[in-house]
């Protein structure tokens, strides 16, 4: 058995000038930061690789950037990708092996390249936009539609915040006096936090929106998502599925005017109007509602002009009546007069050919009654008998012994049947 032993200071030297001896280049390597921390103007890092499928780690190591490196690099990264380097962010860091025998083994970052992150922000943000596409609410805001009063305003943004500060005072100084009722729902604008900050307050403007006022509105007519002040660079919080969803799917319009100029955010993207600032948001309300109120002016003038044209035709045609008056009346009443006139010469001719008529009717029926006359019968050489009154028109109406009595033209006389 070897007795010779090492103190663990001599081991990790030997540790050292291992890894010096047989890792002595630079490498470029992939990993995803699971740790990003500054201090003392050094950058400290965890780095890790995760199994695709499981997203388990497989591999884990600590990186540190010193600060004369730091310096360079961190300002590069954010104009390059606009935003910071932090946890959750996939790099390509050139590092070479530095072991300590105090402090242990570390990479020591001397590059990095942006353009890698850039390249797996985009894809994830294709991929999010892809999965809200395809669960068909990616453009469900843009259907809806901003209503004609949009007065009361739901406010999602950091109390204090110099962008809502901005947001306020422009709506309040608008040179309309239009008034706007403001609510703010304070969230995290910035940092990891976002996304659930503002899933949050979106979900408490949800809950109040169900409920209606004492006039019987609902409490909201639009949401407004504000941010302002803060570092222009640290955005990724609205880049997430989540928050897209809650916001795709919100039942009222969502304005986004969360102060950048590079390429929309997916937030950006599934709001129902995107500005690029709170001041902007600001702007859009009040000639919203001006438009309105420039709509109802023209449309209380053209009521009003309608009506006035209405009038004066109405009091020209009443005037035109009033001159035609006394002059319809005389021509009515002059042929009113001419038409008695007519009928008064016509009624003595009329009455007379009546009564000529009526004369000749008369004679006819006399006529008519003389032909029936039993004495012009019995003129004719015609008789009548009779048995006890009644005319006998059959033999078989008498019996032996009856006695009748015959009348004709120049008397009468009695019999008896045989």
């Amino acid at each position: 058995m070897d007795n010779e032993h090492y103190s663990l200071r001599q081991l990790n030297l030997m540790v050292r000038d291992a890894i010096e001896m047989h890792l002595p280049d630079e490498y470029w390597v992939e990993a995803e930061l699971s740790e990003c921390r500054e201090r003392g103007g050094h950058c400290y890092m965890e780095l890790v690789e995760k199994e695709e499928s499981t997203h388990t780690p497989i591999a884990r190591a600590s990186a540190k950037c010193w600060r004369q490196t730091w310096q360079i690099l961190e300002p590069y990264f954010e104009r390059v990708t606009s935003q910071p380097l932090r946890a959750g962010l996939k790099v390509l860091l050139k590092v070479y092996a530095q072991y300590h025998e105090a402090y242990g083994f570390s990479w020591i970052v001397t590059d990095i390249d942006p353009t890698y992150t850039i390249g797996d922000m985009a894809r994830k943000r294709q991929e999010i936009i892809r999965q809200l596409k395809e669960e068909g609410v990616f453009d469900l805001q843009k259907e809806l539609q901003l209503p004609l009063f949009c007065q009361r305003i739901a406010v999602i943004s950091a109390e204090g915040a110099a962008g809502y500060g901005d947001f306020m005072r422009q709506l309040e100084d608008n040179p309309y006096g239009l008034h706007f009722d403001i609510t703010l729902f304070p969230a995290i604008m910035q940092g990891e936090q976002v996304e659930q900050s503002v899933i949050a307050a979106l979900e408490e403007i949800y809950v109040q929106s169900q409920q209606l006022t004492a006039n019987g509105q609902k409490p909201f007519d639009v949401v407004c998502i504000l941010r302002g002040g803060g570092a222009t660079a640290d955005l990724s919080g609205f880049d997430t599925l989540a928050l897209a969803e809650h916001v795709a799917n919100f039942p009222l319009p969502i304005i986004t005017g969360i102060g950048h100029d590079r390429d929309e955010s997916i937030l950006d993207m599934v709001s129902h109007i995107r500005v690029k600032t709170p001041t902007a948001a600001a702007d859009l309300l009040i000639d919203h509602l001006q438009q309105v109120l420039l709509r109802i002016e023209n449309a209380q003038q053209r009521i009003t002009t309608a009506i006035s044209q209405k009038l004066s035709t109405y009091s020209n045609k009443l005037t035109t009546l009033q001159t035609l008056i006394p002059t319809l009346a005389l021509r009515i009443l002059s042929n009113s007069h001419h038409r008695i006139e007519m009928l008064g010469s016509r009624i003595p001719v009329a009455i007379e050919r009546r009564l000529t008529s009526q004369k000749h009717r008369l004679e006819n029926i006399e006529i008519k009654l003389q032909s029936f006359d039993p004495q012009t019968l019995l003129s004719r050489g015609y008789s009548i008998t009779t048995h006890q009154g009644k005319v006998i028109r059959d033999p078989r109406q008498l019996k032996v012994g009856d006695k009748i009595e015959t009348r004709v033209e120049k008397g009468k006389f009695k019999a008896i049947v045989q």
